[in-house]
């Protein structure tokens, strides 16, 4: 068998609220819960098992790789909503997206404070793009 990332738990202030941006934004369902967690899960089968803590939490990074069509909705349903983005994940290009490898990304705060980021193309698939480094304005965007 070969080895396969299959779930991990997102520690949350509200699991519900966490998970249900999530999947609004990403355009996928809420499952149903499992003990504490709360699932979401992805095309390729992995689980974000959402959890409420009540600590600190120290925020993680979580990528989505997307297709073209699914980029532009999760990025109109950003900017509907009014969340802010940004084309860099220290919030140094805000209402931008960025260009790397040609593709576009965004980076974007869950209720939680965890990064999140969707992107099109994998890090390092074109690194002599000259969209590296390009960034693009947001029209409306937060």
């Amino acid at each position: 068998m070969s080895v396969e990332f299959n779930h991990t738990i997102v520690l949350s202030q509200d699991r519900e609220k966490s998970a249900r941006f999530l999947a609004g934004i990403l355009g996928l369902e809420v499952g149903e819960p499992a003990g504490v967690f709360l699932p979401v899960t992805t095309a390729n089968g992995v689980n974000l098992d959402f959890a409420t803590v009540d600590i600190d939490i120290p925020p993680q990074h979580y990528a989505f790789l997307v297709s073209e069509g699914e980029f532009d909705a999760i990025l109109a349903r950003l900017v509907k909503d009014g969340i802010p983005i940004h084309a860099d994940p220290h919030g140094r290009h805000p209402r931008r997206i960025n260009r790397g490898d040609g593709g576009r990304g965004v980076y974007f705060r869950d209720p939680s404070g965890h990064g999140m980021e969707a992107f099109t193309r994998p890090y390092g698939s074109d690194p002599a793009s000259p969209l590296n480094s390009v960034t693009e304005d947001v029209p409306g965007a937060r």
